[in-house]
């Protein structure tokens, strides 16, 4: 059973707007892959860290070569009470919580933003680079509610680790250039990954993403940006997550702790 204790009412409102969107999704559910922060915790669970694993969204990938023409994921999730608010892939529920549509780069088809639904337009989700290694990278779990009032469970694909590793660098890379967007929780988000993960399982992970030809590039390139922005406690990287978990955790300690991870993985890989 599922309880709020222990965890912040925003945390709890954003589960049960991921659910109010699953339930909405029918069978559109088997074409979606939780990714971002949700599915993070979800993977890394309550660690001793003493920074709270805490987010207040969620993010839902497409599989588009799988998504069925009907019925139309727009008119699905305005009857359920959602509201695109920025097109493409902004959505809002009615408890105000966002909800973040997106499609991985290869799959978008041509254009700038939006990605390219056939059927469903190109309004629901919008086009994300990094998101490929979540087609490889993925199992089905069990999610349900935080409070003990809803009993409502579903079955979801969630990427795994080495899938929500490649995606937080790419973020991260990406808003190098425009710091006002810069969140240093999303470095904390790698920290939480590397410490959480076994190096020999991330790397097994790596492995298999880089023999697949739909993860193979993106999974080279994130590779490299963990090896730019993570190998040194200076790094940029390894500093945002320090500085994400300051005052609660010395923020020198969670640097070189990302830093001697990042090494040891990227060692791991090449090694083997």
């Amino acid at each position: 059973m599922y309880l709020t204790t222990g965890f912040e009412p925003e945390y709890v409102q954003a589960r049960k707007a991921l659910l109010d969107v699953l339930e909405a999704l029918g069978k559109h559910r088997e074409a979606v892959v939780l990714v971002g922060a949700q599915a993070i915790y979800l993977r890394t669970g309550e660690s001793d860290l003493a920074v709270a694993p805490y987010t207040t969204d969620a993010d839902l990938m497409i599989n588009s070569t799988i998504l069925t023409d009907k019925p139309l994921l727009e008119e699905v999730l305005e009857a359920a009470g959602f509201k695109l608010e920025t097109p493409p892939g902004a959505w809002k529920s009615s408890g105000d919580i966002a909800i973040d549509f997106m499609v991985p780069e290869s799959l978008s088809g041509q254009g700038r933003r939006g990605a390219d639904l056939g059927n469903h337009g190109r309004r629901v989700a919008r086009r994300t680079l990094g998101l490929e290694a979540a087609l490889v990278d993925q199992d089905v779990q069990i999610i349900g509610a935080l409070e003990d009032t809803d009993t409502r469970k579903f079955e979801i694909r969630v990427a795994g680790p080495g899938a929500l590793l490649i995606a937080k660098l790419y973020k991260i890379e990406e808003r190098i250039e425009k710091p006002h967007r810069l969140s240093n929780k999303d470095a904390l988000d790698v920290y939480r990954l590397l410490r959480e993960t076994s190096v020999d399982t991330m790397a097994a992970t790596m492995k298999k993403l880089l023999a697949d030809k739909r993860s193979q590039e993106i999974t080279e390139q994130g590779i490299r940006y963990l090896e730019e922005l993570f190998t040194s406690a200076t790094a940029r990287g390894a500093a945002m997550a320090g500085e994400a978990a300051h005052p609660l955790v010395d923020s020198g300690e969670i640097a070189a702790s990302s830093a001697a991870l990042a090494k040891e993985l990227l060692v791991e890989i090449l090694e083997n």
